[in-house]
């Protein structure tokens, strides 16, 4: 396999943005700073949560690191860099006091990547709420709204005026469904009525947050949603229906509630009985209008039927190259909600704010060749460019991850960066693919 990208920056129009993405809590180093506790902290602690009980006290001491870390994005020829920002590095309890040492590093953050030349592109929310509000119920209580609402102003009047653009939630299925209903992330809840709750409250937090931007006088302000193509596993009409579920669930419900100010029937078919009182009142507020949307993409999911409760699906495995997650490689996925996402929402930008795969990755001779990831991206972005060529306007693409880190519940075994690190000393080296973007973005 090839080692470099058969494409070069002049291949995409001249506005077109390429990015790396990473999020706090995965590269910081959590016990840095007087950041409060959070809920991956107590999932982390569960015995059998985590891969061998790893946790991000550590991680890639970003937190320390973040000068070098930012010079490896401008080295690397790229033009803007997706961070997210700890609402317990913030707010340690969540609510009342701010933590001054937080305010300073996102401080030095923004202002180091403008020095750079970098164009800094926040997340206000990336998984790792703090734990004082996890007790008061988290994302099942309403309050959420308020209390993300106000941890958006103190962030953000603090560095709103030098962000490029932000974004409230990353990956709203993540935290409402794969966290309360799969119980696989933090809190690690299996339970349908807080699942309801918290799809519907992380939306609802979203528009609080958009409204807390907006009364800052911000600008280009999005949503950032994931998707994962849902590939019927046979041709039979029960795994069908469960195929068009899991589609609602995974891909529908959060963007046509942000969108449309509306939730898919087949996902209400589930979920309707257990939803916030009222919770229609609401809608105005979550669809608030965006200035642009956010794909994440990474893979497929070959859906069959199971029998049982609602909503009568599992997930099999497929007959395509995976990565070392066991995810399939499909690059045409991306390619269809591209175009879905366009349909959706016709008048909005299109930014693919993450795709990247896991690998075995290994250093040997002080280098790591990679050849798997550059395949995989070359595919996939070669489908951003079809897309661009029928017509869609993408305006970006954001690898994950910049760095090699803590993979949340696989801990530090999956290997996503273009960055090799190793956990025990901490020393970075690009990847064959780092090297291979810093030649196809070279400016002419």
């Amino acid at each position: 396999m090839t080692k470099t990208f058969s494409f070069h920056r002049s291949d995409f129009p001249s506005d077109f943005l390429w990015g790396t993405a990473t999020s706090s809590y995965q590269i910081e180093g959590h016990k840095f700073g007087g950041a409060g506790r959070t809920i991956w902290d107590d999932f982390a602690e569960t015995p059998g949560n985590v891969v061998r009980n790893e946790h991000g006290q550590t991680a890639c001491d970003h937190y320390h690191r973040w000068p070098e870390d930012l010079d490896l994005v401008a080295d690397g020829g790229f033009d803007t860099y997706r961070f997210s920002t700890s609402w317990a590095r913030v707010m340690p309890e969540g609510r009342g006091t701010p933590n001054a040492e937080g305010l300073d590093y996102y401080d030095r953050l923004v202002d180091g990547l403008l020095e750079r030349g970098l164009k800094p592109a926040a997340t206000l929310y990336h998984w790792e709420m703090p734990s004082a509000l996890n007790d008061l119920g988290g994302w099942r209580n309403r309050d959420v709204a308020k209390w993300f609402g106000d941890f958006t102003h103190t962030i953000m009047s603090r560095i709103g005026d030098r962000v490029w653009s932000a974004a409230p939630i990353n990956e709203p299925w993540c935290v409402g469904w794969l966290s309360h209903f799969e119980g696989a992330h933090a809190p690690g809840l299996r339970d349908i009525r807080a699942t309801a709750r918290a799809m519907h409250h992380v939306l609802l937090a979203h528009g609080s947050a958009l409204d807390a931007m907006r009364s800052l006088g911000m600008s280009n302000l999005g949503a950032v949603c994931n998707f994962e193509y849902a590939n019927p596993a046979d041709p039979s009409e029960q795994t069908a229906q469960a195929t068009h579920t899991y589609d609602a669930i995974y891909n529908r419900f959060f963007l046509e509630g942000l969108i449309k100010g509306t939730y898919p029937d087949a996902v209400l078919e589930g979920l309707g009985p257990h939803m916030p009182k009222d919770w229609q009142a609401d809608m105005a507020a979550i669809s608030a209008p965006l200035d642009w949307i956010g794909i994440n993409y990474y893979t497929r999911k070959n859906i069959a039927f199971a029998p049982g409760g609602w909503p009568n699906s599992t997930a099999v495995e497929g007959p395509l190259d995976k990565t070392v997650m066991g995810w399939e490689i499909y690059p045409d996925g991306l390619g269809h909600f591209l175009q879905r996402v366009h349909d959706t929402a016709p008048d909005l930008p299109i930014y693919i704010t993450e795709n990247g795969m896991a690998g075995a990755d290994v250093l040997q001779d002080g280098h790591c060749v990679d050849s798997a990831r550059i395949a995989y991206l070359e595919a996939h972005i070669a489908q951003v460019r079809a897309a661009i060529a029928k017509g869609v306007p993408v305006k970006g693409y954001f690898v994950w991850s910049l760095l090699d880190n803590y993979e949340w519940a696989e801990g530090y075994k999956d290997r996503f960066g273009l960055v090799h690190v190793d956990f025990e000393s901490l020393t970075r080296t690009p990847k064959a693919s780092w090297h291979a973007f810093r030649t196809a973005l070279a400016k002419d």
